[in-house]
């Protein structure tokens, strides 16, 4: 696909021997310009063209993500205090990017796997870094789309909850039940330990033990007294 020219635009000059190919000698998804407000395609477009482009278009965008999560993950760090005013002039959503940012702070360059979608990652995103790396080679073996990883990592975790000791028990041993929250609900949360400058569980269980303090302060003998 080429991209729309704009006056402020450095092109590239062409090889010696090879002059530039004109609009009318493009072909394939060449044909196809890219601009600011959209894509101008040709009506005569065969099907191979615009499912080639598609895939591109689904790259870049994938790129993209990761590369706005590389820069507000740099931005916290090197800019603390000053980076939120930035991202928000981005023009897109605060939430959105910082869950950009938690992913690329959760896979390091050398672990991101270019053949799997920023989804993908994002659905291994809470496990333990070896079942991560476990998952997402999986996945790329067998070519998974995001839906089939995302279902074979729920069965996985449903078979190794039920081989789990009941809910008083794990209590007992150290283990929370398995809780279902919505997607936005983890996002929310994971937004909220991101602030404290630490990791998810970290922060549940932080979370967790103030709610109970509090509850245990209010239903003591001397609360309940202050309240008569």
């Amino acid at each position: 696909m080429q991209g729309a020219r704009t006056t402020d635009a450095v092109l590239p000059l062409p090889p010696k021997g090879r002059p530039r190919r004109s609009k009318t000698q493009a072909s394939g998804d060449d044909r196809i310009i890219t601009t600011r407000a959209g894509l101008l395609m040709p009506s005569d477009l065969s099907f191979a063209d615009w499912a080639s482009a598609g895939r591109k278009l689904a790259r870049i965008a994938d790129a993209t993500s990761w590369c706005l999560g590389d820069w507000l993950a740099h931005g916290q760090t090197r800019f603390r205090g000053r980076y939120q005013r930035a991202a928000e002039e981005v023009g897109l959503n605060t939430q959105t990017l910082r869950n950009y940012a938690w992913l690329a702070r959760k896979f390091s360059h050398e672990r991101r796997r270019p053949a799997l979608s920023l989804q993908h990652h994002a659905e291994v995103a809470p496990l333990p870094v070896p079942e991560q790396d476990r998952w997402l080679r999986l996945a790329e073996e067998g070519s998974w789309s995001r839906n089939e990883l995302r279902r074979r990592v729920r069965a996985a975790s449903r078979n190794a909850t039920a081989e789990k000791p009941t809910t008083d028990s794990a209590a007992q041993s150290g283990y929370l039940p398995r809780l279902p929250v919505t997607e936005e609900e983890l996002a929310r949360w994971h937004s909220a330990a991101e602030q404290r400058a630490t990791d998810l569980n970290t922060w549940v269980v932080q979370t967790l033990n103030a709610a109970a303090r509090g509850e245990v302060a209010l239903s003591s003998p001397d609360a309940r007294r202050d309240r008569i």
